[in-house]
């Protein structure tokens, strides 16, 4: 993969998407295979047999691990925040990113409980991105370069990459991207974020189909959609995504705003999110009306909507226990117990 710092425009992005690592077979059959010999009927530990298999799919070896799980956290303004899209002002993005910085958050929580390195990127929060409803998001330069500085979290090393985001707006970006890539209604796509009430969530729902309306000629082009209604940080999670795939490194994605900023490259070739699993059902009604979209099953459905990779890192610790089931699990033949079709 060409370094990331060199990319420079949305051309040289479509360029990696034509040359996509796929499934590693090898290691996936090698996983059903011990699968089969476990201690266990077929099929009873559920969604953790088909999480080891996945992890070792993606990670391209077997036993799969979860030594070095790893949370990136992109945070970026938007400037539709202005039209008061959020029950909180955009200042509020800043102080979350030292409350990380300063470990209480959340997913510091999680991360410590996962044994996760979590790093914050910024993106320039003192420049809010353009207002959708009234311009371009960013420009295709910016977009670019947004989803180059994603690319570079995607570390050596890595054995499963959780993406979150934090954004006052972002749910509403997260909101015109869908309803651009995938039609229906604006209100379809909008829920309550932060939480705020029925007035201005209708409000906000004028404002998202206003925007998809202007920008109606970009519709065409998932990352025209990106760079016109989406915002630095959700650039950032598909740039992640992407170098993901090229590194050969699983994806759990976490809620509705880092879910739409995968679903740009869904739009444009499905089998682009096939390392990623989504973590958790996000409270934020979207998220389920876009999961049946791209055809992804959540792991867990807790009634989140924090966002930060909060949900993400819940999955982590699914993965952990799927892991510890796939790798330390006894055969039958070394237990001594007898499979099933066994003669007594």
């Amino acid at each position: 993969m060409r370094a990331a710092e060199t990319i420079a425009s949305l051309d040289e992005i479509r360029d990696l998407l034509k040359a996509l690592p796929q499934a590693d077979e090898e290691a996936a059959a090698t996983a059903l295979k011990r699968q089969g010999q476990l201690t266990k009927p077929a099929g009873s530990l559920g969604r953790l047999e088909e999480l080891a298999v996945w992890l070792a799919t993606w990670q391209g070896r077997h036993p799969p691990v979860v030594e070095r799980p790893y949370a990136a956290v992109f945070a970026g303004n938007h400037g539709i925040a202005r039209k008061g899209v959020s029950a909180y002002p955009a200042e509020v993005t800043a102080q979350m990113v030292q409350n990380f910085i300063d470990g209480g958050a959340a997913v510091n929580q999680l991360c410590s409980l996962a044994n996760a390195d979590l790093r914050v990127y910024e993106m320039a929060l003192d420049e809010p991105t353009g207002d959708i409803s009234e311009e371009a998001a960013m420009s295709e330069a910016d977009c670019a370069h947004a989803m180059a500085y994603g690319m570079m979290a995607v570390e050596p090393g890595i054995d499963v990459l959780s993406l979150g985001e934090m954004g006052i707006g972002n749910t509403t970006v997260a909101a015109a991207i869908c309803h651009g890539l995938f039609g229906g209604e604006a209100a379809d796509w909008v829920g309550p974020g932060t939480g705020i009430d029925e007035a201005r969530l209708g409000e906000k729902v004028a404002l998202v189909a206003r925007a998809v309306e202007r920008h109606r000629d970009a519709l065409g082009d998932p990352l025209q959609v990106l760079c016109r209604l989406g915002g630095r940080e959700l650039a950032a999670i598909a740039g992640a995504v992407l170098a993901a795939r090229m590194a050969r490194t699983p994806v759990v994605l976490d809620g509705y705003a880092c879910t739409a900023a995968a679903a740009v490259l869904y739009a444009i070739d499905p089998a682009t999110l096939d390392h990623c699993v989504i973590s958790h059902v996000s409270a934020e009604p979207g998220h389920k009306r876009l999961l049946a979209r791209i055809g992804k099953r959540a792991l867990v459905d807790l009634g989140m909507r924090l966002g930060e990779a909060s949900g993400a890192m819940i999955a982590v610790l699914l993965l952990k226990a799927a892991v510890a089931c796939h790798n330390g699990m006894a055969t039958f033949a070394e237990a001594g117990v007898s499979g099933p079709g066994d003669k007594t």
